[in-house]
């Protein structure tokens, strides 16, 4: 958002849930002279992030807000994978940030709220932002619910609501693929298998760039790289890297998610920039060490 003379205008954003993903955006938001609060139920870790640091626990009453946040972005995460934990986080997450938005009288500017492609289930084939979602598992069902809560609540309000759905998070700390080849037990799928992944540092910097840089966003968009890759593709190219030999081929359990290939096309055409294109620059920087997780 850019004030009339073209200069930046500086913000109050408040972050309602902060842990790695959510603190990393949060970083962004500072160095780009912004003012930011940080949801968080350990709120000590975010003071040396830059964030102006909030105890808040998004599933039960919410401390006041500022009557200036202009931009809210909503980062949840489940403390376990269950029904009962994912509703209360996210369902519950969402409603709570609204009703004390309604509570305190604040109209944010827009409201960002971080989903998952897992609301498109176990789909084959092309996805954009136009294909129905259609959930196969609970957790891609409670993430559409939290998504059309938000949506709804909004809808006749001056507040813009924005839905960024991410596929596959990898970056510092998120190093599964990595381990297994690393640790002897990866197995090249049989049959190819395509996966939709984004480095942490651009879901992050998607964050801000939607909640804050996009004029008129729409109310939806895909959180991916480049190239949806083959599973098997992008286990080969971590072995190269890390010289850890040829790769048994076998039969493995099927994942979540089908064989879906999920396109950017409407992120970048807000002008977006990607700092690791596809899977290979990405993992580069995580084997040569490059970021921090944030705890």
């Amino acid at each position: 958002m850019k004030s009339t003379a073209g200069r930046l205008c500086v913000m109050t954003v408040l972050i309602a849930g902060c842990g790695d993903l959510g603190t990393e955006a949060g970083i962004r938001f500072v160095a780009a002279g912004h003012r930011v609060i940080g949801w968080r139920r350990t709120p000590d870790l975010l003071t040396a992030a830059g964030l102006e640091a909030v105890a808040a626990d998004l599933t039960t009453e919410l401390p006041t807000i500022p009557a200036d946040v202009s931009i809210v972005v909503v980062s949840i995460a489940a403390d376990r994978r269950s029904p009962e934990a994912y509703r209360t986080a996210y369902v519950d997450g969402v409603r709570n940030v609204l009703d004390a938005l309604e509570r305190d009288r604040v109209t944010p500017k827009r409201i960002l709220l971080v989903s998952s492609t897992a609301v498109y289930g176990d789909r084959t084939g092309l996805v954009d932002e136009s294909t129905p979602a259609l959930p196969a598992s609970f957790s891609g069902q409670i993430l559409l619910e939290a998504e059309m809560l938000l949506l709804d609540r909004l809808r006749g309000t001056s507040t813009e609501g924005v839905v960024l759905r991410l596929g596959g998070i990898y970056g510092p700390g998120r190093t599964r693929l990595i381990d297994m080849v690393k640790e002897g037990r990866a197995v090249v799928p049989e049959e190819p298998r395509r996966t939709n992944r984004i480095h942490r540092d651009d879901a992050a910097a998607a964050i801000v760039h939607l909640a804050s840089a996009a004029a008129a966003p729409q109310p939806l968009y895909l959180g991916v790289d480049d190239e949806s890759a083959d599973l098997g593709d992008v286990l080969r190219f971590l072995s190269r890297e890390m010289d850890c030999g040829e790769l048994p081929v076998g039969p493995v359990p099927v994942a979540r998610g089908g064989d879906k290939r999920c396109v950017n096309d409407r992120l970048r055409g807000t002008g977006f920039r990607f700092a690791f294109p596809t899977y290979k620059e990405g993992y580069r920087s995580v084997l040569a060490g490059e970021g921090v997780r944030h705890p």
